[in-house]
Parts: C-alpha cells; sequence; structure tokens
C-alpha cells in the first residue's frame, strides 16, 4: 500500500498564510508550491491592487505551477483573505486547476471577517467540496500559535488520509 501524496499549494502577501502553509507541509509531510503572480502587490498600491481584485472577483494572471495537482491524492490550498474574499492569485489557480484535484482542503488566514465567503468562493472555484478547512487569524500567526491553532485541522486532514489509503488498498 503507498501513502497518500500531499501538496500544499498557497499564496502569500505579507508573509502569513507562507508560515501557516510552510507549517501544515512539515506536519503533513507534503510538497509545499508557492502560488506566483505577475502583479506588483507589496506596499500600499499593492494592498489597493489586491482590493480591487478581490471587489471585481478578478483572477490574476500567474506563473505557471511547477508540480502537478493531478498527482496528488490531497491539494490543501491556502489563501489570505482580501476584502470577504479569496485572493486572485488563489482563484486563478483553483479555476485553471479545477479538474485536476481528487481531492481538496482549504486554509486562510485574515485579519477580520470573511472567511465564509472565502471558503464558498473557493469551492465553487475549485468544483468541489473540501474533506477540511480552517481560518487562522494573523495574530494568531504572529503570536506564534500556528501550530496549536492548526492541530484540529491536522487531526481531520490526517483521517481524512488514513481513510483514503484504506480505500485505496480495499480496491
Amino acid at each position: 500500500m503507498s501513502e497518500a501524496r500531499v501538496l500544499v499549494v498557497f499564496f502569500s502577501r505579507t508573509g502569513t498564510t507562507r508560515t501557516l502553509a510552510s507549517t501544515l507541509a512539515t506536519m503533513l509531510s507534503a510538497d509545499l508550491e508557492e502560488i506566483c503572480d505577475y502583479t506588483e502587490r507589496r506596499g500600499a498600491w499593492g494592498y489597493v491592487r489586491c482590493l480591487a481584485d478581490s471587489w471585481r472577483k478578478r483572477p490574476a494572471e500567474i506563473v505557471p505551477a511547477g508540480l502537478d495537482p493531478a498527482q496528488y491524492d490531497l491539494v490543501v490550498v491556502g489563501t489570505p483573505v482580501w476584502a470577504g474574499a479569496v485572493s486572485a492569485p488563489v482563484r486563478a489557480y483553483l479555476f485553471e486547476n479545477r479538474w485536476k484535484f481528487r481531492h481538496v482542503a482549504f486554509f486562510c488566514s485574515l485579519g477580520g471577517l470573511g472567511s465564509q465567503a472565502a471558503f464558498d468562493e473557493m469551492r465553487e472555484l475549485a468544483g468541489k467540496a473540501p474533506v477540511a478547512q480552517c481560518k487562522v487569524r494573523a495574530a494568531e500567526v504572529h503570536r506564534g500559535a500556528v501550530a496549536a491553532v492548526l492541530v484540529p485541522f491536522m487531526t481531520v486532514l490526517k483521517r481524512h488520509l488514513v481513510n483514503y489509503e484504506a480505500l485505496a488498498w480495499t480496491s
């Protein structure tokens, strides 16, 4: 029986979602890939571009992915929440790869509200329901509470992987 393959994919403008993704990848022994786009998103004007892309539900032009999500049993996708929506680079990634996902899980980082709207949008873009989802406030990440905050999410993901491997073994 082979072990399930997991990919953690994320976009991060400030590093908060990157911290979550790196921790998740380590905890899951997963491959890690950052979504990069061609838009300048640093500084005040970058922040304004992020908000405009969110309000317009506009996907970003992203750098082609190096890893093929079709080669993974579970793809865990992370995004910052921008104005109550998924980030434009993650929007593009989910839409471009929607037919390649076997199973997905979602996580987001946020400063305030909007996680449920972002998760709903991610589900629609991915074309399937996630096996789990997790929201993490940026303040928790900056406080260094990343691993503790992710434990319930990890428990659900690991349970899903064990069940998935058992099904693969019996088929």
